[in-house]
């Protein structure tokens, strides 16, 4: 099988990319630098919006195409002039994010309307997933990964890229939680996202159809901060913070959380199990965060302490005394 991933050397992709190369697939990774961290794929030296793009493409037909990195309607639109007739599959990778939340029943499906008035992100993406809709004949998979994690930290304030949380959970200082903690919330391990990923490519009954791709364990948010505290040995000293407090105090949180993490958040996976039988997510959060933690303590580079985070995180806490 012949594959393109436009990316596929971040957070999510890598995974996927080395359980391509594993399956013994002929993987392509499409970048400006022409250079990747992938050993076995093979690399496409050339922006993705520049003209030389379709005389680089031109040469190739593929088997699947995959966007990691498609933000807007325009990106989509600019897919399809390429990979019409060029591939058998294009795969856009969306967010769970678009779901409307709280939906019409406690668990999520591909049914669940498509709402965020909270979120530009969520929305450019969802206009992403019209456009498709709007191309007859072309075969393409929505696929919406929900808080995936590998190399980063999943949690809301002070994680991702940064160790802000973490290393004031090492020195013993309190954290933020939002809301009082117990909203149920569905963390994935990029590992277990790859293999139900990877079983849509090439796929018949996965053209033109929509699939999120979550673990099926549901946690609070108070446990998740204290599954990332046990990861350094530590207990979380934790501080609840209203959202609303939080999205007032910078309005640049109101997306993730208003519009996201705030809801609780079950998936039902029923969907993509009936397409690839073999899927089942086996990664609980409590040892996957331990391989991502160990990963930061491993490389002193990543382990960013940002002072403006660290004031943001006081200023939360002084609202509460």
């Amino acid at each position: 099988m012949k594959i393109l991933f436009i990316g596929g050397t971040g957070n999510i992709s890598s995974s996927t990319s080395r359980l391509c190369i594993d399956k013994g697939w002929d993987l392509w990774l499409l970048n400006r630098s022409g250079s990747h961290s992938i050993p076995g794929a093979k690399s496409l030296q050339v922006d993705i919006n520049s003209p030389a793009a379709s005389a680089l493409l031109a040469n190739h037909e593929w088997d699947v195409v995959v966007n990691w990195i498609a933000f807007h309607e325009a990106d989509v639109d600019r897919d399809i002039n390429l990979f019409k007739r060029k591939t058998k599959q294009y795969i856009y990778i969306s967010s769970a994010s678009c779901y409307k939340k709280p939906g019409p029943t406690p668990f999520i499906t591909e049914r669940t309307p498509l709402e965020n008035p909270h979120w530009q992100y969520s929305r450019d993406k969802i206009a992403g997933e019209h456009r498709l809709l709007r191309e007859p004949d072309f075969p393409y998979t929505i696929v919406r990964p929900s808080h995936t994690y590998s190399s980063v930290i999943p949690i809301t304030i002070g994680g991702w890229k940064e160790y802000t949380t973490v290393d004031r959970i090492k020195k013993g200082l309190p954290i933020v939680v939002q809301g009082d903690g117990n909203s149920l919330w569905t963390v994935t391990h990029a590992d277990d996202f790859a293999k139900g990923f990877t079983g849509l490519f090439g796929n018949r009954k996965a053209m033109r159809e929509d699939f999120h791709i979550t673990s099926d364990e549901f946690l609070s948010w108070n446990e998740i901060y204290q599954h990332v505290a046990n990861a350094v040995g530590k207990h979380a000293e934790i501080v609840h913070v209203a959202s609303d407090t939080i999205c007032k105090r910078d309005p640049e949180y109101t997306g993730t959380l208003l519009g996201d993490k705030s809801i609780s958040s079950l998936f039902d996976n029923n969907k993509i199990k009936a397409l690839v039988p073999d899927f089942q997510a086996t990664i609980p959060f409590a040892e996957g965060i331990k391989r991502t933690i160990a990963d930061f303590e491993a490389n002193p580079d990543w382990q960013i302490v940002n002072p403006e985070t660290n004031a943001f995180i006081e200023q939360l806490i002084a609202t509460e005394k």
